[in-house]
């Protein structure tokens, strides 16, 4: 099991975005933050890998690990790791993206969480753990006994989801390996500072 690049990772999306999502990216390295992940699914396949490559560039010049949802062709092109939807998708995602890949499955519950943990990801993500506005439609939040619970899976568990300051030191508490953030970086009108928040706040849980 690979390890996992940092405890915060950031994760785009450019429909609440106060910026670029290139320029997002570079605030990101600039707070600290170590770990990003290139969401924005509904973009055609060509703009999407125009702005992951820019992304990428970014990364490599900030030491930020790259994460890439759903496209494990772009991600082996561009030597990111890979983040998948369904356990099912992990052996073929590994084989395409390499054994130093980090590979993360989204969980919306205990079995889902179980199932990715079997197929031998390196992280679920989790959620989500409270309300939140950037995902809705995955049901009622969670509550962090969830991450107790998946955590005994012996996988890491990264809470997502309604993930602000305050929530940080619970999740923690509740044995998350990481925590991941979307709206609280995307809609900041300082995402350099909001992000070197956060990562003060895990360094101090972690």
């Amino acid at each position: 099991m690979n390890r996992l690049p940092a405890p915060l990772l950031v994760i785009t999306d450019r429909h609440q975005a106060s910026l670029p999502i290139d320029e997002i990216a570079e605030a990101v390295g600039r707070g600290g933050g170590r770990w990003l992940m290139l969401r924005d699914k509904d973009l055609a396949a060509a703009e999407r890998a125009c702005l992951a490559a820019k992304v990428a560039a970014i990364a490599g010049r900030h030491g930020m690990h790259l994460s890439i949802s759903a496209d494990a062709g772009l991600a082996a092109e561009l030597g990111a790791s890979i983040h998948v939807q369904d356990a099912a998708e992990v052996r073929a995602a590994r084989q395409r993206c390499g054994a130093r890949a980090v590979i993360g499955v989204s969980a919306h519950g205990q079995e889902e969480a179980a199932a990715a943990a079997a197929a031998g990801c390196d992280y679920v993500t989790l959620s989500p753990i409270f309300p939140t506005i950037s995902k809705p439609g995955y049901g009622p939040a969670l509550g962090v006994a969830a991450i107790a619970r998946a955590a005994k899976l012996g996988v890491p568990v990264i809470a997502l989801g309604g993930i602000a300051a305050d929530a940080i030191g619970p999740c923690f508490g509740a044995g998350a390996s990481g925590i991941a953030v979307m709206g609280e970086v995307m809609r900041s009108s300082d995402p350099c500072r909001t992000v070197a928040n956060l990562v003060a706040l895990c360094n101090t849980e972690t």
